[in-house]
């Protein structure tokens, strides 16, 4: 039999050696022979199972929360209600009233009735993770919802951590290839950095996405498909993202009609993933779609717990939500989660309250416009409202200098626009105009790209720099023809 082992024990064995310094070139073990952080997983488990049960009784229930006597829960905290008719729902604990608990279910309240027995579950929220995810589909409590083989997690990652402290945080100093152009050559995304996807409705938001799991030369990609409709869930999985990018992307799913606590949590299902990878030493990419869909969940269930509606009827604690779930994107010595989040824009209008509050924490946002969309421009990314903060350190001087090129040449371009289209501009007038227009069909050339369309980082900067080189030469050579004209 082996030998027993209590806490003391374990305590003791974590401290370092009385002789000097605790070794740390190998797992720590007691003295027989019981790796310390195995055994100490263990004890938590085993206080996880023994704590002592939270159980109270349903009081009443009124649209979309149930109110509970009896139960002092903290808020989070996953509930079972137990039916008077057989079977269990679960819910979550989603604030307080007076001495009362207030809950939401995860699934159709139907069958609830008064004096039902709610038990609270004693361990935190978390989500199993293993390397064999990547291919899988999750719901929005991270279990498999593809029918594929039963998984054996190696952790348990918790859902409500902190963000990485700012000091322990590293400089983003590489780049991070999307595999589109107007991106990668004008908005470069660093690894680790937090980039927003602003689009309105109909303007290619989910194929571009597509094109980017497809495309980047990240690890793993995480996807995260919160508030969609389930047609087009199915669509994006066969369509967009195909077999090709499936093999490396772990998808987290909850559709539209689905309870609003799932929809918020399988948020923080898909970053908890996504960091179980980065400490495993990846490059991920977290691609979430859509922000605005959580903090319209978020809004429900703020609303139903009592609270105050603010700004466009959103809740505070939308508000206090999104920097908490945004900032947990970043690098680490170990890896990095590279974040894109979509923001759904109402009207088109870039500051709308979500829009504008999600714009403050990122570190730059790509805007796909619906004028560049009904050009049949794809990806209708405009590159003069776009903008990365970490651009010019993770991309040489050259780089950004083709890049400021490039940018200006279309905020020339959107001056003349008007007069060239009526024929009121006059060739020859202004020599940067008569290049900017000579040069425009190489300019689109760059910018426009197929849906199939593969494109390293190398071959689009050498694209630009021969698109930007063309624009320099070209304005070069009829300013010296203008003044040679002068001077005759």
């Amino acid at each position: 039999m082996g030998q027993r082992l209590d806490r003391r024990d374990a305590g003791h064995a974590a401290r370092p050696h009385r002789g000097g310094p605790e070794r740390r070139d190998g797992p720590r073990t007691t003295d027989h022979g019981v790796n310390v952080n195995t055994f100490a997983r263990e004890i938590e488990r085993v206080d996880a199972i023994c704590a002592p049960a939270l159980v109270g009784k349903v009081s009443d229930v009124a649209g979309l929360t149930v109110t509970v006597t009896g139960l002092p829960a903290a808020t989070g905290t996953m509930c079972a209600i137990r039916l008077k008719s057989g079977g269990a729902i679960d819910a979550q604990v989603v604030g307080f009233r007076d001495d009362r608990t207030v809950l939401m279910p995860l699934g159709d309240p139907l069958g609830i009735a008064r004096g039902d027995e709610v038990a609270a579950e004693p361990a935190e929220a978390r989500v199993g993770v293993c390397e064999a995810l990547l291919g899988r589909m999750l719901d929005g409590l991270g279990r498999p919802i593809d029918g594929g083989r039963t998984l054996h997690y190696e952790q348990w990652y918790p859902l409500y951590r902190t963000a990485p402290p700012a000091l322990t945080r590293t400089r983003i100093r590489h780049p991070i290839a999307t595999g589109v152009r107007a991106i990668d050559g004008m908005a470069t995304v660093g690894r680790g950095q937090r980039m927003g996807l602003f689009a309105g409705t109909g303007v290619g938001k989910r194929v571009l996405m597509g094109m980017i799991a497809r495309n980047t030369d990240a690890d793993v990609v995480v996807c995260g498909l919160i508030g969609e409709r389930g047609r087009e869930v199915r669509e994006f999985i066969d369509k967009n993202l195909g077999d090709e990018g499936r093999r490396k992307t772990v998808m987290v799913i909850s559709t539209s009609d689905e309870s609003p606590v799932l929809r918020v949590r399988a948020g923080f299902v898909a970053t908890a993933v996504a960091e179980y990878f980065r400490d495993r030493g990846g490059h991920v990419l977290l691609l979430m779609d859509s922000v605005t869909r959580l903090a319209m969940a978020q809004r429900q269930i703020g609303l139903a717990a009592g609270e105050p509606p603010a700004t466009r009827g959103y809740t505070p604690s939308v508000f206090g939500l999104l920097p908490q779930l945004l900032e947990r994107a970043g690098q680490t010595e170990r890896g990095s989660v590279t974040g894109i989040y979509t923001v759904l824009v109402e009207a088109d209008d870039i500051n709308d309250p979500i829009g504008d509050a999600v714009r403050g924490i990122l570190d730059g946002h790509v805007w796909l416009s619906r004028s560049l969309a009904s050009r049949a421009h794809y990806p209708a990314v405009s590159v003069t409202d776009s903008i990365s903060r970490v651009m010019p350190d993770v991309v040489d001087g050259q780089h950004v200098s083709a890049a400021w090129t490039v940018m200006r040449a279309l905020a020339t371009w959107n001056e003349i626009e008007d007069l060239v289209n009526i024929g009121a501009y006059a060739s020859g007038t202004n020599p940067q105009f008569d290049a900017v227009i000579q040069t425009r069909p190489a300019l689109l050339a760059f910018l426009q790209q197929a849906v199939d369309e593969r494109v390293s980082f190398a071959e689009t900067r050498k694209r630009l720099l021969a698109v930007a080189q063309q624009i320099e030469e070209t304005t070069g050579r009829l300013t010296q023809r203008k003044g040679e004209k002068a001077r005759v």
